[in-house]
């Protein structure tokens, strides 16, 4: 398969790595420091998985010259979701899936709009990784998993055949009728991870281990839950219960990459993440008072650290 991987940040990186690695055409698209080590020193990748070196990598910034591809493995950060779509028009050929990896849940209705309801596809991933140094990506826990399917759950054959590629090349690569609800069970358990390792500048670790914020993580997530009942997901009432039993299997090291944007002085996905629990609170009258918390502490800092 020809794939692009837009953008070849830490996410994007790791998983068109094991493509290029299983033998698939693979174009990176990436800019700066990070581009220019792929070119030179080619891409690292460091991982309980295995560990990868990619020598003569296509690292390029200009998604022109890398033409019509079968996927493109949509992985921007969400304020640039609509540039990065309109940037990504020329790997847009008849048959081509663009799949989200996004965090957030409404990737889809901003992308479609741009490259067509037929090409887009809904994903998740379930990964920790950072990009150690440019060029380096460091790949942390067992899982690197991506679920991905049509939000009305409608079959499409172009994009089972894809997927049987990733799964012959070793990926967790499952495809779905539920991504609606299956995106929002991610939302969930990263607004709560995001809004409570953020806010407290902790790791998940010592969260569960003080009974105050762990209280206020189960409440973060509690709170997702019921703005995504009211917007008509398919969640169980009790679905904070089952995340806060997935975050204890996560290494006690564990921070959301927006605790780690935070620390770097990044921008933040705030607005997509707590701040969309506030927004659909306020749209379906759903108490947020938690959110609202998060969101007002954070705001100073969500387009990086502040002068």
């Amino acid at each position: 398969m020809r794939i692009a991987v837009m953008a070849a940040g830490a996410v994007g990186g790791y998983f068109g790595a094991r493509m290029a690695a299983a033998g698939h055409d693979v174009a990176f698209v990436a800019r700066g420091a990070h581009r220019d080590a792929i070119r030179t020193k080619g891409l690292i990748v460091e991982s309980p998985l295995g560990n990868l070196h990619l020598k003569d990598v296509n690292a390029t910034d200009d998604p022109r010259a890398v033409g019509p591809v079968d996927v493109v493995l949509f992985a921007v950060k969400l304020w640039d979701t609509e540039a990065a779509a309109e940037q990504t028009r020329p790997m847009v050929g008849p048959n081509t899936r663009v799949i989200t990896l996004q965090n957030g849940v409404d990737s889809v209705e901003h992308i479609a709009p741009i490259l067509g309801d037929d090409h887009v596809i809904g994903g998740s991933t379930y990964i920790v990784t950072t990009i150690a140094e440019p060029g380096v990506i460091r790949h942390s826990g067992p899982g690197a998993r991506i679920v991905c399917g049509r939000l009305d759950g409608r079959d499409d054959g172009t994009l089972n055949r894809y997927a049987a590629e990733f799964k012959a090349a070793g990926i967790d690569f499952n495809v779905t009728t539920t991504m609606k609800t299956d995106m929002w069970k991610k939302f969930v358990l990263l607004s709560g991870t995001s809004g409570i390792t953020a806010s407290t500048r902790r790791t998940i670790g010592d969260i569960l281990a003080d009974p105050d914020m762990k209280n206020l993580f189960h409440k973060l997530m509690s709170e997702a839950v019921a703005v995504g009942r009211a917007s008509g997901v398919d969640l169980p009432a009790n679905y904070a219960d089952e995340q806060m039993k997935t975050a204890q299997g996560f290494p006690p090291s564990m921070r959301a990459s927006m605790a780690n944007d935070l620390n770097n002085g990044n921008r933040l996905e705030l607005d997509w993440l707590a701040g969309k629990v506030v927004e659909l609170g306020h749209k379906f009258s759903v108490p947020v008072p938690a959110s609202e918390v998060i969101y007002a502490v954070l705001k100073p800092y969500r387009m990086g650290r502040p002068d």
